[in-house]
């Protein structure tokens, strides 16, 4: 007799895209993975690619509005043009003052019935959920011109313990 399997932990999914039309993608691909009250916390350097990851995540969403970088409004609702859940778009780069002043922004409000992507959420959203997905886009700094990024998608909390992530590599 067996022992039952142990569940699929998502664990870390290593990937190299290497165009920006490569990161997109990747983000219609996310799409299919996310479901209202999914938290995505997308970091890297300036001009990584967070934002290209977002706007191929509302297409495969199908959500209204151009995603665009939310820098100067700090957060931005794209609603489904669909039965799916709204995909709201957290700039947070301009927040210091951790989930405070994240609280006004009202995302536990928005949470169980959204898709939340916050950029440079680092130490300022943790608190909404324990359930969240990271992703991290490490590119080369300095003067380059070189397009090679290397993401890190890494599932935490029980929502993400049975996902399959490897489908994000097709």
């Amino acid at each position: 007799m067996e022992a039952p399997a142990a569940p699929h932990n998502a664990g870390d999914l290593q990937l190299t895209v290497t165009a920006p039309d490569q990161m997109r993608e990747l983000g219609r691909r996310l799409a299919k993975l996310l479901r209202a009250g999914d938290l995505v916390m997308l970091s890297g350097e300036l001009g990584a690619g967070k934002t290209t990851l977002t706007r191929g995540l509302g297409e495969g969403m199908g959500v209204r509005g151009a995603v665009t970088s939310p820098t100067f409004v700090i957060a931005r609702v794209h609603p489904s043009l669909g039965d799916g859940p709204p995909l709201v778009h957290v700039d947070a780069y301009r927040l210091s003052g951790g989930l405070d002043e994240m609280e006004d922004l009202d995302l536990d409000v928005s949470l169980p019935d959204s898709v939340i992507v916050v950029e440079w959420g680092e130490g300022k959203v943790e608190e909404l959920t324990e359930e969240r997905l990271q992703v991290v886009i490490h590119r080369a700094v300095g003067d380059t011109t070189d397009e090679v990024r290397h993401v890190t998608v890494t599932g935490l909390g029980e929502r993400w313990s049975t996902a399959d992530l490897s489908v994000l590599s097709a």
